[in-house]
């Protein structure tokens, strides 16, 4: 049996944005409810997780040594199963939320992040070969990401395909995301926001956005192709905020910019395509953990 650890390693490592040799991924991973050393995750090889992607993840905050919103992430792991057709009715909440607590433990983390990932191990009738294996669980832990203190944006030439099948999941077919994140960085830009085929500001890269105008806080409406995140749900049931479909010109003429993830919390833009952006005190830079 062909088995293959690459695409959990390399794959989760770059989403964690460093490399798998680092020391901000962490040593110890729960794969299928058992802990054991990274590099010893393994999939198949010719299951559709690693031939097509099939998969979904959500990425969480670890703070004071518990994760945050951790009920709004399984569910919309539920969702996410359900849509995809990926079948995780052979993991129960309080199991994988015990599992989660025990890495914790297990990695001595204090604050950090976790990403939690299923993987369809089934094959396709495309490539027929039986695994014996349906789907897969995997856990990892690591540092949180390093902000910029003048955090830059721009704008993607990447357009968001709001008829796409996998818009608004996160799906480990992730590659797109990832392009246009890191066109964004070797250009010199540590995000940059992502239109719809409509020309309608929908998130950034591996984030949602906000900004400020008149004082009234905007952020893209589902219909745009935007990721629900936790945190933007966390921040909608919290301060008052407007859902809008907007053109590039909202942005562009924004008093100030927000990006919000449970990778990096809320930052505060300093630079939008190279204007210098007012960065106000507002209360949604402390409506969830500050990454430590």
């Amino acid at each position: 049996m062909v088995e293959s650890g690459f695409n959990i390693l390399f794959k989760l490592a770059f989403e964690f944005g460093v490399s798998p040799s680092t020391k901000f991924m962490h040593e110890f991973v729960s794969f299928d409810r058992e802990i054991l050393r990274a590099k010893l995750a393994k999939i198949q090889a010719l299951s559709s997780a690693a031939l097509y992607g099939h998969g979904i993840f959500t990425s969480l905050t670890i703070s004071d040594g518990k994760p945050f919103l951790w009920e709004r992430h399984w569910h919309r792991l539920m969702a996410a199963a359900e849509k995809t057709g990926i079948d995780i009715s052979k993991f129960a909440e309080t199991d994988v939320a015990e599992t989660i607590c025990s890495l914790i433990e297990n990695n001595e983390i204090t604050n950090g992040r976790a990403r939690i990932t299923i993987f369809d191990e089934a094959t396709s009738g495309v490539w027929s070969f039986d695994t014996g294996r349906k789907t897969s669980l995997l856990i990892t832990t690591a540092d949180n990401r390093k902000i910029a203190d003048k955090f830059q944006l721009a704008v993607s030439p990447h357009r968001i395909n709001t008829t796409s099948p996998l818009a608004g999941i996160k799906s480990c077919n992730y590659l797109e995301h990832l392009m246009a994140f890191d066109e964004a960085k070797v250009h010199g830009f540590d995000e940059a926001v992502r239109l719809n085929e409509r020309g309608e500001v929908a998130s950034a890269c591996m984030a949602n956005v906000f900004w400020l105008k008149g004082g009234r806080l905007f952020t893209p409406s589902l219909k745009t192709g935007c990721l629900a995140g936790t945190t933007r749900e966390f921040i909608l049931e919290n301060i008052e905020c407007e859902e809008v479909k907007a053109g590039e010109e909202a942005i562009r003429e924004a008093d100030e910019i927000f990006l919000t993830s449970a990778g990096i919390g809320v930052v505060q833009v300093a630079e939008f395509d190279g204007r210098a952006m007012r960065r106000n005190p507002h209360g949604i830079l402390d409506i969830v953990p500050k990454p430590i």
